[in-house]
């Protein structure tokens, strides 16, 4: 067996199930051996391309690599430049390399690609359409969305960047996730208590968003906030105060950082500007419905740069 390291986008829960599709096909089906986990963000992508990776590779959720054996990504934005383009195109049909733009999450593009491969283990099923729910904001509700009771989704918002055994913790819900059920694994001690404590913190954000919140021309949802210790914000929060809202916009600062993402209200209709292509300009990335960039915590100057040029695109799409 070859021993490998498996990359992963985090805190992501569609990272998290892609994660454990990839680590159940390559040691059951391709001989290698997991031997180390790497949970990253989009932090690195100023300098993803040339980082030295430790090899053999398996990266999923997260950005092209030419050093990766095993590659699956969804986002739009994935490949970072058009010398990783032709290295992508050169090399997908000497290695599992998978890409699709319209997938609805990494997970739902692996399974539908490997699933003659994995269909020993008929949770995984359940996982993926949990992943492609999560990560295509397919809910059916605001309060879904921030507070949802479903296994899938207290796993999930147990999930937190700030968290400072993250990656532990990340390893932990692999391991679980790859042999057990989502039932199973939200029933564990340490997934209740930390989703105990989610919950609350989900909670008091609600407060400190609707403080903040403010409704720019276009129906454009905005605020800027730094939580307090005891809060957290979630990304859905702008649209239980604003239901009306096309798009929100949230600045969240933080002693690490400034975190700005934007997203498409998913219960209204209408095409949204491409989010993750107007956040590439600016080093971030995502989606065509939701994108982020995260700026270090002297940046903060060119946070009003970041909401103007997201205003400006979504206002004149909105005439």
């Amino acid at each position: 067996m070859r021993n490998s390291t498996l990359y992963f986008h985090y805190p992501c829960f569609d990272g998290l199930v892609s994660a454990v599709l990839a680590w159940e096909f390559l040691e059951t089906h391709e001989d290698w051996r997991i031997t180390e986990f790497g949970p990253i963000d989009y932090k690195v992508r100023g300098s993803w391309l040339s980082n030295d990776l430790s090899k053999p590779a398996a990266i999923v959720d997260f950005l092209y690599h030419p050093l990766a054996e095993f590659w699956a990504d969804h986002h739009q934005t994935s490949i970072l430049t058009p010398a990783a383009q032709e290295d992508f195109e050169r090399r997908k049909r000497q290695f599992h390399l998978f890409f699709d733009p319209r997938a609805r999450s990494c997970a739902s593009l692996l399974f539908r690609n490997l699933r003659r491969f994995l269909s020993h283990k008929p949770h995984f099923k359940e996982m993926v359409m949990w992943a492609e729910k999560i990560d295509s904001a397919d809910y059916s509700s605001v309060m879904e969305a921030i507070l949802g009771e479903a296994p899938a989704l207290r796993i999930a918002r147990t999930i937190s960047a700030e968290d400072e055994s993250g990656a532990d913790y990340a390893r932990f819900l692999l391991r679980e996730l790859r042999d057990h059920d989502l039932s199973h694994v939200a029933s564990l001690e340490e997934v209740k208590s930390r989703e105990n404590r989610m919950r609350r913190n989900i909670l008091n954000g609600l407060e400190t968003v609707k403080a903040k919140l403010r409704l720019e021309k276009g129906d454009v949802a905005v605020f800027d906030a730094r939580p307090k210790g005891d809060q957290v914000i979630s990304r859905y929060a702008p649209f239980k105060f604003k239901p009306k809202a096309r798009y929100s916009i949230a600045v969240v600062r933080s002693p690490d950082g400034i975190r700005i993402t934007a997203m498409r209200n998913p219960w209204r209709k209408f095409r949204s500007i491409p989010l993750g292509r107007a956040f590439a300009k600016f080093g971030g990335g995502g989606h065509q419905r939701v994108g982020a960039v995260q700026l270090p915590a002297d940046r903060h100057n060119r946070v009003r740069d970041v909401v103007n040029s997201l205003l400006s695109e979504m206002q004149h799409r909105a005439r």
